[in-house]
């Protein structure tokens, strides 16, 4: 399996110390992208070489992580990681961009999920504008899927100050549903296109200042998270 790296966490999964795996590869090309280094890098690991570092750490973890790139570009790995941490007893929690409903599906299925955080890059319309590809549909049914099977569900939006509106996140907020909403800082470092290293990183003043506007359209609890003050729930 192609794994770009790991890191101990206590904030990717709320209340939970975790392992936090970051699976490689990833078929979108979203300009903003801070994971770069993730999307065609070609490190192996082995799943006992994974076992190994779950287990050795799990007496002061609660959860593991599995995030990306996309996972699930490896959906048979991810289901091998995600069966060994249920058998040790730890909680487990996806990251994912959604494109992959039918295999999502298959591991909703097989109910090896606490949480899932769906990265919905904004109104199902308008994903081209974002990603290349008319792929909003995709992640409606993710959604969809997620909430039939009552896993928790984040969904998260970075906020682009040159790709998105105030309306596009309002219009957005009409078109979801889920437990916690949370609009993050975009940050204008390491990321895929360039010419948004030169766009400003959105004050979070600001940021919070949107929340706070369309938290009474949002049947949740909406957060923001940002560089300076982490999340906020609104």
């Amino acid at each position: 399996m192609y794994v770009g790296g790991s890191v101990i966490s206590s904030v990717e999964f709320h209340g939970n110390m975790s392992l936090v795996i970051f699976m490689s590869k990833c078929p979108l090309a979203c300009r903003y992208c801070h994971n770069v280094e993730l999307l065609e890098d070609n490190t192996e690991k082995s799943f006992e070489e994974i076992a190994h570092e779950i287990d050795s750490s799990a007496d002061f973890l609660d959860a593991v992580v599995i995030s990306g790139g996309e996972p699930l570009v490896q959906t048979d790995a991810v289901i091998e990681i995600l069966k060994h941490v249920r058998q040790i007893g730890l909680k487990t929690k996806l990251d994912t961009s959604g494109i992959y409903p039918d295999k999502l599906k298959k591991i909703l299925d097989l109910n090896l999920l606490d949480y899932v955080s769906l990265d919905v890059k904004t109104t199902f319309s308008k994903y081209r504008k974002i990603t290349g590809a008319n792929i909003g549909f995709e992640v409606k049914k993710s959604m969809d899927l997620i909430n039939d099977a009552g896993v928790h569900l984040e969904i998260r939006t970075t906020f682009v100050p040159t790709l998105h509106t105030k309306k596009d996140i309002k219009n957005l907020v009409s078109e979801i549903e889920a437990e916690i909403y949370t609009i993050q800082q975009f940050r204008n470092k390491n990321v895929l296109d360039p010419a948004l290293e030169k766009v400003e990183v959105p004050n979070p003043h600001d940021l919070v200042e949107l929340a706070r506007e369309i938290k009474p359209y949002f049947d949740g609890i909406v957060k923001v998270k940002s560089g300076e003050f982490g999340e906020q729930v609104i």
